[in-house]
């Protein structure tokens, strides 16, 4: 495809149906109306008709391509657009004629394995790869016209199948994450899912339905048309590095989340629209429930522990079952594997025990084709987390990369495989059940032959299943977008204005000693001091500056010398830990610096040896500041950065006032701060009291279980950590007031 695609797509229009988009496909009259011919056959074809329901096509289609292209649709990887070069070293960008596609080779490696990989139109038209990861953060008509170049590449081959792009979350605001949240501040920009749950808690669930709306409108516009959200997961073990990524800790307000949000997204409550975005919510069957908060990009945290009994379906599934009842296209199981050994009994849907095999839950059939298919209903298709068959491949390691492919897509019912295009290995397994591979080799120990190949049965019934979306969302009709519109889409005033509103909206009051609101009244002559803190040290002095330059030109002064201030307003925002790497001991959730902490062993128990760890570099100078600004008869003003559930024990007896935030807008809390706008945001999770809610005994084994949410951790607390009132996990302030989930306070 030598041209751009933007600029060359032919419309037909059908009279009470679909237009048809092509740049160079053929299109098929048939009962006076148009249909794009998928098959190059020139013939109108039952899959051709739209008319027809999505599955019915889908099931008549996958017959027609070849083993070779159904198998290269099992995979989904990451890949690279032209304009937005990879962060690989090295790497030099070959465009294809059109400026829009890298058709350079590259010899890529992650943390999911490593690759030697094609040009963009040799992946397409001869791997015949249709599901890619985008993970750049290109500007909505730059985005159109790549997505459009793929899709013209993609109907040049000889059997059209468009090609579909994932993207994790671009909606909220926050710290760009590789593989968690790629990409921020090109569309809308909400506060982080923890803000929008503090939002929904003091505000209704409505903005939901705006947030939802904003994101199928802004995806659809541009093309992109999958997104790997949202998580259903219930924060339940607070040092679970993707804390921030979740709605909360409440299974009952992310039922209704997800009741609006994936209508609202996938343009239905009967699922996918044309004019919507398949969502593949995550991770199944609940990634809260860590040992410890150990992570299962990491051996150490391989586990997903429930030691309480009835925890799996108490707080658990209740988010994964609206899903279904709401038809998500798509469920992306968690790399862990469940521990019987650690976990008391659990029971299914039907209230019999629920059988604990350790395999990782891509691998684990009782939990995929028993519980979530059969029990809850799931009719979409089971899209693996990244990494199963190389890095993350818990629970049958035992299994060469063939045999894992065949056991997670036959034995299984995963019908999308993230991670690397192993198209090789793919056929491997597929040639090992038709060839007497097994005749000459040995199966391994504990698996049956029939279970580690892949056969046509399992490989028609999972690009079936994809190919289905595919047709609902109508992109073999048209998957082009128009660049400019796409654009437009994405810079609606309204949407920015309702999305502020909710950073807003998000903020909690959380500590006020009438201190708050700073109007206009309080600051008259008066001096403040700012500053803001982060765990690097260079960042917080370039955001300290960017903190006064806000403050400027303001009814008040502003002072470098803390001691000379009447009022002091700090900005915390710690950050704990790496996402796809373990620390030497356990997350730390303490506002702290060079704070001397356990290591842990091999079996994930605390030893002897210690470490250092910072969360907030300059933590201890909180304490000095506050001490300078009270002996001035002076009030000081801190606001806390929540991605974590953090421990506040280090800032909150010092500050006469203190805020919460979630990847919150610094405008908005300032807002709030100076009384601009009354705070609602109400806490989507309790903070901890301290490290003595969180001890790991030698065993291994947390005094608060890690699989109970923490507003109800306090009926497995031991006697003598309760309180008068019976509170043991729950951070108490000098006011009296728990930092619990629900808390928050107003202006009065």
């Amino acid at each position: 495809m030598a041209k751009k695609a933007s600029d060359h797509v032919s419309y037909y229009t059908n009279p009470g149906g679909p237009t048809i988009g092509t740049v160079s496909r053929g299109i098929v009259e048939h009962d006076g109306l148009y249909f794009k011919d998928l098959d190059g056959s020139g013939e109108y074809k039952p899959f051709d008709d739209w008319r027809l329901p999505a599955k019915e096509r889908a099931e008549a289609y996958v017959n027609v391509l070849s083993t070779d292209e159904k198998i290269a649709q099992l995979f989904i990887s990451e890949w690279r657009m032209g304009k937005y070069p990879c962060n690989v070293e090295g790497h030099e960008v070959n465009f294809d004629e059109s400026g829009l596609l890298d058709d350079a080779e590259l010899h890529g490696k992650n943390i999911f394995g490593e690759q030697h990989l094609p040009g963009t139109t040799e992946l397409i038209k001869e791997w015949f790869a249709r599901h890619l990861i985008l993970r750049a953060n290109p500007t909505p008509d730059d985005l159109a016209d790549w997505l459009n170049q793929l899709q013209a590449v993609a109907e040049e081959c000889s059997h059209f199948v468009p090609v579909q792009v994932a993207s994790n979350s671009r909606n909220e605001n926050g710290e760009a994450v590789f593989g968690m949240n790629d990409a921020a501040g090109v569309f809308a920009t909400w506060p982080g899912t923890l803000g929008i749950a503090a939002a929904v808690r003091g505000s209704g669930i409505g903005l939901v339905d705006e947030f939802a709306d904003c994101i199928r409108r802004e995806w659809d516009g541009t093309g992109l048309k999958k997104g790997y959200i949202y998580m259903a997961d219930v924060l339940s073990d607070p040092r679970w590095q993707r804390s921030y990524g979740t709605f909360g800790e409440d299974p009952a307000l992310i039922c209704e989340i997800f009741s609006h949000l994936i209508p609202g997204i996938q343009g239905s409550k009967q699922g996918v629209t044309a004019d919507g975005v398949a969502m593949t919510v995550k991770h199944f069957p609940g990634g809260g429930a860590r040992e410890n908060g150990f992570d299962p990009h990491y051996q150490m945290g391989q586990w997903n522990v429930y030691q309480t009994e009835g925890s799996l379906q108490k707080y658990h599934l209740p988010g994964f079952q609206t899903a279904v009842k709401y038809r998500t296209s798509s469920i992306m199981p968690y790399y862990a594997k469940p521990s019987e050994e650690k976990s008391a009994p659990q029971t299914d849907h039907k209230g019999s025990p629920i059988e604990l095999k350790p395999y990782g839950f891509a691998y684990n059939k009782p939990f995929i084709e028993g519980l979530l298919r059969e029990q809850m209903g799931f009719e979409g298709y089971i899209n693996s987390d990244t990494g199963i068959v190389h890095n993350m491949s818990w629970g049958v390691e035992s299994l060469d990369k063939p045999e894992r492919i065949g056991y997670a897509v036959n034995q299984a019912g995963v019908d999308l495989i993230s991670g690397l295009f192993d198209n090789e290995y793919g056929r491997e397994a597929y040639d090992r059940g038709v060839s007497g591979y097994y005749d000459t080799h040995s199966v391994p120990e504990g698996f049956r032959k029939e279970d580690i190949v892949l056969t046509e049965e399992a490989l028609n019934r999972a690009v079936t299943r994809t190919l289905t979306e595919l047709f609902e969302l109508g992109m073999f009709e048209n998957p082009y977008r128009d660049p400019k519109k796409a654009l437009e889409a994405a810079s609606d005033k309204k949407d920015w204005d309702h999305a502020m509103e909710v950073h807003r909206r998000s903020v909690v009051l959380l500590k006020n000693d009438g201190t708050l609101p700073l109007m206009e009244e309080k600051l008259e002559n008066k001096k403040i001091y700012a500053e803001c803190f982060y765990k690097d040290a260079q960042r917080a002095e370039k955001a300290t500056v960017n903190l006064r330059e806000a403050l400027k030109d303001k009814a008040f002064l502003l002072t470098e010398r803390p001691e000379e201030a009447d009022y002091a307003i700090l900005m915390l925002y710690p950050s704990s830990g790496e996402y796809f790497n373990a620390t030497k001991g356990y997350l730390e959730l303490d506002l702290c610096e060079e704070k001397e902490v356990p290591d842990v062993d091999g079996e994930g128990r605390p030893a002897k040896t210690t470490h250092r760890e910072t969360t907030l570099e300059g933590a201890g100078r909180i304490r000095e500041l506050a001490a300078a600004v009270h002996k001035n008869g002076g009030k000081v003003i801190g606001n806390l950065n929540i991605t974590l559930a953090w421990e506040v024990g280090n800032a909150e007896p010092y500050l006469d006032a203190m805020t919460a935030g979630f990847d919150t807008e610094q405008s908005a809390i300032l807002d709030v701060i100076f009384g601009r706008f009354a705070p609602v945001g109400r806490l989507p999770v309790t903070l901890p009291r301290g490290d003595e809610v969180l001890a790991v005994d030698q065993e291994g084994v947390c005094v608060s279980p890690n699989d109970v949410p923490g507003f109800d951790k306090d009926q497995y607390m031991p006697e003598h950590l309760k309180d008068e009132n019976g509170k043991a996990y729950a951070y108490r302030d000098e006011a009296g007031n728990y930092y619990e989930l629900d808390f928050g306070l107003t202006y009065v």
